[in-house]
C-alpha cells in the first residue's frame, strides 16, 4: 500500500519574539492532508536579549560573524531542545524538519539573507532529517527571496471562492492573491506587527500590543497615516520585499503622541498598507481577503482593515480553518515537503525570481 505524504515538523522562529512555532503536518507537498499537533513556546528573555544584541547585523566583519555564530549555537540548541521535547511528547514520528528561523537580515537589494538556525548541527542532534534557508536561492538568483508562502496558501486555497487574498501579518506583511484560474501572485505589501511592537516596547515597556487593547483606546491621527504612506516603498510595483528596518525611521512621526494614540496610528499605519496593496497591485479585487499570522489575533487591526475594504468580505484565518498562532510553522513544515519532493516554493510572480525554483538546504540526520 503506497503511503502519501510525511510527517512534517515545522519550526518557525518569529521575528516578532512572540515565541517559537511548531506544528507536525502531514503533506506531500501540493495537499495538506492532515493537520497533528502544535503550539507555541515563549523565547526566554535573556535568549530575546540574545538575539535582539545582533538584530541587523551582517557576516562583514570577523567580528559580527563570531557574534552571529555564538546566537546561532544558542538559539539552535533552543530548538533542539523544543524539536526533542515535541517528539517525546508526540505519538506520530517525525520524518522530516522544516526550519525558517527568525530572520536577523533580509535585503534583496545587497542581496543578503541570513536566518538563525544551523541545520547539519540540528539534523545531527535531532536525529532527523533537516530542510532550512528556504530563501537562499532564490535571493542569490536575483529573486526578493520572500514571500516564500505562496504555495502554502495556494494548497489551503483548494475549496475557497477566488479571487482570494492571503495577508500574512508577522514581522511585516504579504500577500498571495489567486486568481480563478489557479494564477498567483504574492509580495511583501508593508509593516506588521513590529512596527506596532517598536512603539508599546519604546513607550509602555511592552512586547505588544495584546488583543489591540492599547489602540482600540487612541485617536487615529490620519495626517501622520498619510505621511507615513509617502514612502517609497509603496510606489514600488511588486515583486517586492520589505527588507529588515525598512519602515524603522518612519516610527519617529508617531512621537509627541499619548502611547494609546501611538498604537492606534501604528496599527492604522499597518491596516493601510496592506489595503493599499491590496486596491493598488492585485490583478483583480479579491471577493474574500483572509487575515493570518499574528496579526489575526489583533481585533482592532482586523477593524481598521475592514472599514478600509468595506465591499470585501475579510475573515480571520481561524473561520477558514486555518491556525492563528502556529500558520508560519505549518508554512516551515510545508515548505520542507515541497523541498524534498523537488517542487518549487518561490516563483517569477512572487520574487521576480527568472523561473520556478525550488528552495532550502536538506541536511541528513548522520
Amino acid at each position: 500500500m503506497l503511503i502519501r505524504g510525511l510527517n512534517c515538523l515545522g519550526l518557525m522562529g518569529t521575528s516578532t519574539f512572540g515565541g517559537v512555532e511548531l506544528a507536525l503536518i502531514k503533506t506531500d507537498g501540493i495537499d495538506i492532508i492532515e493537520r497533528k499537533k502544535a503550539y507555541v513556546v515563549p523565547y526566554s528573555d535573556y535568549l530575546k536579549d540574545l538575539i535582539k544584541s545582533v538584530y541587523g547585523l551582517q557576516k562583514n566583519s570577523p567580528e559580527n560573524e563570531e557574534k552571529l555564530k555564538t546566537v546561532d549555537t544558542e538559539v539552535s540548541d533552543f530548538y533542539i531542545q523544543l524539536i526533542n521535547d515535541f517528539k517525546k511528547d508526540c505519538d506520530d514520528t517525525v520524518d522530516l524538519i522544516g526550519i525558517d528561523g527568525l530572520t536577523i537580515v533580509h535585503n534583496p537589494n545587497i542581496p543578503y539573507t541570513y536566518q538563525l538556525g544551523n541545520g547539519r548541527y540540528i539534523a545531527a542532534k535531532t536525529q532527523t532529517k533537516v530542510v532550512t534557508h528556504f530563501r537562499n536561492a532564490d535571493i542569490c538568483s536575483g529573486g526578493q527571496g520572500t514571500p516564500i508562502s505562496s504555495s502554502y496558501f495556494n494548497a489551503v486555497a483548494v475549496d475557497e471562492v477566488k479571487p482570494v487574498a492571503y495577508v500574512n501579518i508577522s514581522g511585516k506583511s504579504s500577500i498571495t492573491w489567486i486568481g480563478s484560474f489557479g494564477e498567483f501572485v504574492g509580495f511583501d505589501c508593508g509593516p506588521g506587527d513590529n512596527f506596532i511592537n517598536d512603539w508599546t516596547a519604546k513607550h509602555a515597556n511592552m512586547d505588544n500590543d495584546y488583543n489591540g487593547r492599547l489602540a482600540i483606546l487612541g485617536k487615529v491621527h490620519e495626517k501622520i497615516v498619510n505621511s507615513l504612506m509617502h514612502h517609497n516603498f509603496f510606489a514600488k510595483f511588486p515583486p517586492k520585499a520589505a527588507y529588515t528596518g525598512i519602515f524603522a525611521d518612519k516610527a519617529e512621526h508617531l512621537e509627541g503622541l499619548s502611547l494609546e494614540d501611538g498604537a492606534a496610528t501604528a496599527t492604522a499605519f499597518v491596516a493601510e498598507a496592506i489595503c493599499y496593496s491590496i486596491c493598488l497591485y492585485l490583478p483583480e479585487l479579491p471577493q474574500r481577503v483572509v487575515i493570518c499570522g499574528k496579526g489575526a489575533a489583533n481585533p482592532t487591526l482586523i477593524r481598521f482593515i475592514r472599514q478600509r475594504l468595506p465591499n470585501i468580505d475579510v475573515v480571520v484565518c481561524k473561520e477558514v480553518d486555518i491556525p492563528v498562532d502556529t500558520v508560519n510553522a505549518e508554512i516551515s513544515a510545508f515548505l520542507s515537503a515541497r523541498t524534498i519532493y523537488s517542487l518549487p516554493i518561490t516563483f517569477p510572480s512572487t520574487t521576480g525570481v527568472a523561473q520556478p525554483m525550488p528552495g532550502g538546504e536538506i541536511y541528513e540526520a548522520n
